[in-house]
């Protein structure tokens, strides 16, 4: 049985034989690396997000579906764009920053033809 006492959930041992819980992806203690917007930086360590540690917790939780990654980080992309040309609209960042800080590190997909 669950720790929990919840039958329906599997229990993991260590190899002392006891219970271990699953990893948190944010201590209960800290801020969530999550987008602090318009300005889109992080809101637990002040980098532009998606930050590395939200990059990392973005590709586990979407392993099983890479086309939802590559289709939320589109429209992140478009949320991120409107805002921060709204804020500074005569020096926005370029499209192709964008690009890179929101969709290019994300799930890689083979191109359908070979480049010649």
């Amino acid at each position: 049985m669950h720790p929990s006492g919840r039958a329906d959930e599997p229990t993991t041992t260590d190899c002392a034989g006891g219970a271990v819980d699953r990893p948190r992806a944010y201590p209960s203690h800290a801020p969530p690396h999550t987008p602090l917007r318009p300005v889109w930086c992080c809101r637990a360590c002040g980098q532009p997000w998606p930050c590395a540690q939200a990059r990392l917790l973005l590709k586990a939780e979407y392993a099983d579906d890479q086309i939802g990654l590559s289709l939320y980080l589109c429209g992140l992309l478009h949320e991120a764009a409107r805002d921060l040309y709204r804020l500074n609209p005569d020096d926005g960042p370029a499209p192709a920053d964008l690009f890179r800080r929101f969709v290019a590190w994300g799930p890689y997909r083979r191109p359908a033809v070979d480049p010649p």
